[in-house]
């Protein structure tokens, strides 16, 4: 009897006999190819009835394989002591400095060590549970390598009303990034519909058809040496990635960006020591620097600001001031 959740593949073009089987299932499954290993790994591909288990058994013509997807299992995060740089709380919210390298919420093989398992035990029980089981209380995200701050729910309400000012693009947010080269012109306005890539699953892209309306207001705060930006963008809308794509389609990549590739690293035009702090920055210098927003219950004008993470502002100091 066929599953709901099981897909069949047949090889019927001689273009893809000889492939390996986790490459040929990886391409056209919307799965990543280390999660079609573990499905074949774990005896969920079968081909004539017969488990193949052999992630790299070549594939045939005429063969019919057949993927067994099992139902996504919800992780329930637990409360983990992990601190906290806490910037305001109050019975219905809490605004959060998240350091670099901390997963948002559990998901994609992540399930402890998150900011969420770090609230749920700060807040003991008191989130929101309109995020679901994996992620209670949260309103917005930024990517694991961006540190700044992000607004989490204490209640239903808070949540409703901080998402309904999401929607609205009421909500203010700004950032720092440190970019190579210099933006053209010096202040501007990068807009393009950003959705999932056509050609690796990992990026966004601008998009010419399709994908979501994403605006980045972007102001260069210093140069360096003609050859590195620092900047202030302000998201008009909130999309995954949106100011690493917008700025990559510009010509200003992110350093430290090892998604959305930038310039080689020989061409950079710096003196050495310079050239290898740069080059050897281990994230994307990015920061979300301001929040501002509408307390869902008393309707004050909530606004934060944080300064910038320690290795962002080394790396400044050391482009100011080379010789030191």
């Amino acid at each position: 009897m066929e599953k709901e959740n099981n897909i069949f593949l047949s090889i019927n073009d001689n273009s893809c006999v000889g492939l390996r089987l986790d490459q040929f299932l990886s391409s056209n499954l919307d799965l990543s190819r280390s999660a079609v290993q573990r499905l074949i790994k774990q005896g969920n591909v079968t081909s004539d009835d017969h488990e193949i288990i052999d992630c790299s058994y070549k594939t045939k013509l005429s063969d019919t394989y057949e993927i067994d997807i099992p139902d996504p299992k919800e992780a329930d995060p637990e409360p983990q002591d992990i601190p906290l740089d806490i910037v305001y709380e109050d019975e219905d919210l809490l605004v959060i400095n998240k350091p670099a390298g901390m997963v948002v919420h559990p998901g994609a093989g992540v399930y402890n060590n998150t900011l969420v398992n770090a609230v749920l035990f700060h807040a003991k029980g008191q989130l929101s549970g309109i995020g679901g089981v994996k992620r209670p209380g949260i309103v917005h995200r930024i990517d694991k390598e961006t540190s700044g701050l992000l607004v989490v729910a204490k209640n239903d309400l808070a949540h409703q009303k901080l998402s309904a000012q999401l929607a609205e693009h009421s909500i203010e947010r700004a950032y720092y990034a440190i970019v190579y080269g210099v933006p053209c012109p010096l202040n501007g306005t990068v807009e393009g519909n950003i959705g999932r890539s056509k050609f690796d699953r990992k990026k966004m892209a601008i998009l010419s058809s399709g994908g979501k309306r994403a605006v980045t207001h972007y102001q260069t705060i210093e140069v360096f040496f003609n050859a590195l930006s620092l900047i202030q963008c302000r998201l008009e809308t909130g999309r995954t990635h949106q100011i690493r794509v917008h700025m990559s389609s510009i010509g200003n990549h992110l350093v430290g960006d090892k998604l959305y590739t930038a310039p080689k690293k020989s061409s950079l035009q710096l003196e050495t020591s310079l050239k290898n702090a740069v080059n050897n920055f281990e994230r994307q210098a990015l920061h979300a620097s301001t929040l501002g927003f509408i307390h869902p219950k008393t309707g004050e004008k909530m606004f934060f600001e944080a300064p910038l993470a320690q290795d962002l502002q080394c790396l400044i100091s050391k482009l100011r001031n080379p010789l030191y």
